[in-house]
């Protein structure tokens, strides 16, 4: 069916620094691709008309990057105050005309081929968790969304928002952020989607949930760190290393150099990254990255960063230097 998608990616993501100094958040490699690339593999299963990738201030590099590597109608839109989810989608208006919307947030990856949630009715994607505090939550009546909380004091509900979203009527959705924002309606100092969602819902809308089992959060080091582990045990790829040791789940880009060193296993390696005589394993070593004598696990590099020497686990931005010895 027809219908046009958005993507929220204007976060400057503060708990990834120092990596989002140089590196938009969407753009941070997991298993050998941008998040953002991961995404998007996903999203073109279900065909849509366009795609609005809501950015900030390196939207530059998003658009170098999807318009490089993806053939798809694109339409970019700058966020240059962000004010929360609800006025990042809302940035979007004007590229709608009442077809139906997916929404798909840009900081984590739904393991779903999308033409699954693109249909007749109105869908959020929800997952049970363990504390709902943490997240937005949905409470149900009769098999429909009858309210939405945002981090709960005292959870009614342990349905977690995952951060996907179909509507059939995009001006619905649009008509409710209008209101918001008219308003000043603010949670926690923010337009939030969820609250424009409970203004649809009190106007009659009917909303259902579909489970997601696989919601990939790619918001801090140990969870990107989780996910790299994850998407590589889905795909592994890597070709014949001679005097080097591979151990899969990997993920080495054919243009990186390895040499006498030990890799794996749940290790992410860019193109043209260096490394000689070192072992990494449960590690994202990004691209032009150069690893020397180094034991690396649990670690994140940034492009063009280098390390040589003795170091365990480091969390370093793009074109950072570590020597010891």
């Amino acid at each position: 069916m027809q219908f046009k998608a958005v993507i929220p990616a204007a976060g400057e993501g503060r708990r990834l620094k120092p990596h989002t100094h140089t590196t938009p958040k969407i753009l941070l490699q997991v298993a050998g691709k941008p998040i953002i690339g991961h995404i998007m593999d996903r999203l073109l299963m279900a065909r849509p008309d366009e795609v609005v990738v809501v950015v900030g201030s390196q939207g530059d590099q998003v658009r170098t990057y999807l318009t490089s590597e993806y053939r798809c109608p694109f339409r970019f839109v700058h966020q240059t105050n962000p004010r929360g989810l609800g006025d990042a989608v809302h940035r979007a208006r004007d590229v709608f005309s009442g077809e139906p919307i997916l929404v798909l947030l840009g900081d984590t990856i739904v393991d779903l081929d999308m033409s699954k949630m693109v249909g007749r009715d109105n869908v959020i994607g929800v997952r049970e968790v363990a504390d709902p505090r943490r997240f937005g939550v949905v409470e149900l009546r009769n098999r429909h969304v009858s309210r939405f909380v945002e981090k709960p004091e005292r959870p009614r509900s342990n349905l977690a928002i995952v951060g996907v979203y179909f509507f059939r009527d995009s001006a619905g959705l649009f008509g409710a952020l209008d209101r918001l924002i008219a308003r000043g309606r603010t949670t926690k100092g923010e337009f939030q989607l969820t609250d424009a969602l409970q203004l649809m819902v009190d106007s009659g809308t009917k909303i259902k949930t579909r489970t997601i089992k696989h919601w990939l959060d790619c918001g801090t080091r140990a969870a990107m760190l989780e996910t790299n582990r994850y998407l590589l045990a889905k795909g592994s790829y890597h070709r014949r290393r001679p005097g080097s040791v591979i151990i899969p789940p990997v993920f080495i880009h054919d243009r990186a150099r390895i040499d006498s060193s030990v890799i794996g296993p749940n290790a992410s390696v860019g193109a043209d990254a260096d490394i000689r005589g070192s072992i990494i394993r449960d590690s994202i070593v990004n691209q032009h990255v150069v690893v020397e004598h180094t034991l690396l696990e649990g670690s994140i590099l940034g492009e063009n960063s280098v390390v040589r020497d003795r170091p365990r686990r480091l969390n370093l931005g793009g074109f950072s230097e570590l020597e010891m010895g």
